[in-house]
């Protein structure tokens, strides 16, 4: 920020857009799904979706500025307001997706942290297996929070910071070690570089083009977080020229970012040999990845076996504690966040009086109907026979494709966006509505695409129960949404009529 009118400055903007996007977990997941591969990934994910995206989003938080309804009003006010409420609906459900992902994994986390290395495949409550025991715990997670929630929060957010911090600081051990690790074992990589490693995965379920391109939802996952970008439109220094310039940067940044650190990945990891076993899943792999880095560090500096096995240890409890910390912070603030927003910002008479009530400033009933919600979907999945890794990887594959519909609607509600007149532009990228129009349907296809590849990848392997719970969320809540509006537009005409007669 500058001194004199606290504005942000071109490096600032894009260190808030920086940390608010790049996610340190998506690196050692990628390079488990795709080896190099996954480096292309997320660089034609940057030219095709992040760039494109983030201008639009810039556009929208500088034209609506001054609206409280967020999302919700940028799409009312560009294409109307039955629009508006499904994708705002859409973009609600998919944190609820995203919780029902975080009650069933944050177990891995909290092991990692207590004995450095993931033991949830051995856990057993009443005779249940491993998933099902974490389904448990997981439901009374969610109720145990939701309890605490609604009874009003404080000093979240200092817990969130702390967490935040130590994943920052991960970043930097994480590229110093793999340097170390190149330099002590003179220049030799784990995982050979070859022409062929950044085209074809190691991973059997990603080596087909179906599979490939289905990666695409991870890498635009990987740029997630972008609708808090266009907020900061006018608090930035000479907008019309900074913050083109400022997203430009950050797009290079990020996906370059994300590039290196993948490749990093290879200078201690070797697919086969550390990540093709049974016990390595997309649940726990950014804690595997972390502790044979330290593993591979001490061995690298001539410490005994069992030294180098205690550093490796230790350093995946640092990331597991680290994560641990962010992750409470930020799932005690989600579970009442976005639905706060989604019944203050759309019209309260969709809800009724009982879920728009608020007590010590939680909507405390619809709290507890979220909170029934996320118990029954992860109960749904959890109970469903799956060993580790394939339940983590039907959770993982659900939020990203939930977590990504809402994009969708963004996009394709800014064609109508720039072409209405009556909406005052004081900051525009797109200068040509044709140009606009092609970029909007350039993202909607390539997110579309991407979901599509990703539900019909399982399906082409005979998995159509992986396959129906990802579209399932997403249908269920598109039904939810229209019946919800379909029953406010009811009585919105009866009380027209009323008020005629």
């Amino acid at each position: 920020m500058s001194d004199n009118n606290k504005k942000l400055t071109l490096t600032s903007l894009i260190l808030m857009i920086f940390t608010s996007v790049f996610g340190f977990g998506n690196v050692p997941r990628s390079f488990y799904l795709m080896g190099y591969g996954a480096i292309v990934w997320f660089l034609v994910a940057a030219v095709l979706f992040f760039i494109p995206y983030a201008f639009m989003m810039a556009e929208y938080g500088a034209a609506f500025k001054d609206e409280k309804g967020g999302i919700y009003s940028w799409m009312e006010k560009s294409v109307g307001p039955k629009f508006a409420f499904i994708g705002t609906f859409m973009w609600y459900a998919s944190y609820v997706v995203w919780m029902v992902s975080i009650v069933s994994s944050i177990w891995i986390t909290f092991s990692t942290a207590i004995f450095g290395k993931d033991l949830t495949s051995t856990w057993s409550l009443f005779g249940l297996g491993s998933t099902q025991t974490l389904g448990i715990l997981g439901c009374t997670m969610m109720i145990i929070v939701t309890i605490v929630g609604s009874k009003g929060l404080k000093n979240i957010s200092k817990i969130t910071s702390v967490g935040g911090t130590a994943v920052a600081l991960l970043n930097v051990v994480f590229i110093v070690g793999s340097f170390i690790v190149l330099i002590l074992n003179k220049g030799q990589v784990a995982e050979p570089i070859t022409a062929a490693g950044f085209t074809f995965s190691p991973n059997p379920d990603y080596q087909s083009s179906v599979g490939a391109i289905s990666f695409m939802v991870f890498a635009i996952f990987g740029y997630g977080g972008l609708e808090a970008v266009g907020g900061l439109v006018d608090q930035t220094e000479n907008a019309e020229k900074t913050f083109p310039k400022g997203i430009a940067i950050s797009a290079v940044i990020i996906s370059i970012g994300y590039a290196f650190t993948i490749f990093l990945c290879g200078f201690f990891l070797n697919w086969d040999t550390m990540l093709s076993g049974k016990d390595v899943h997309m649940g726990n792999i950014t804690y595997v990845a972390v502790q044979h880095l330290g593993y591979v560090l001490g061995s690298s500096f001539g410490l005994t076996e069992a030294v180098s096995v205690q550093m490796g240890l230790w350093m995946s409890r640092f990331v597991a504690l680290s994560m641990f910390i962010s992750l409470i912070g930020a799932f005690f603030t989600l579970t009442y966040s976005p639905l706060k927003q989604l019944i203050e910002g759309t019209p309260k008479e969709i809800w009724g009086e009982k879920i728009t009530s608020l007590k010590d400033g939680m909507p405390v009933n619809a709290m507890y109907m979220q909170c029934a919600i996320v118990v029954v979907m992860v109960l749904g999945i959890s109970m469903g026979g799956d060993n580790a890794s394939a339940f983590f990887a039907k959770i993982i594959l659900m939020t990203n494709v939930a977590m990504t519909i809402p994009y969708m609607f963004l996009a394709s509600a800014f064609i109508k966006f720039k072409n209405n007149n009556n909406i005052h532009k004081p900051f525009e990228v797109y200068k040509s509505k044709s140009f606009s129009k092609i970029a909007a349907i350039v993202v909607t296809i390539v997110v579309g695409g991407a979901n599509l590849f990703t539900v019909l990848a399982p399906c082409l392997k005979g998995r159509y129960g992986d396959a129906l719970w990802m579209v399932g969320g997403p249908i269920f809540f598109t039904i939810v949404a229209f019946l919800l509006y379909g029953s406010y537009e009811n009585k919105t005409i009866k009380n027209k009529r009323k008020d005629i007669a």
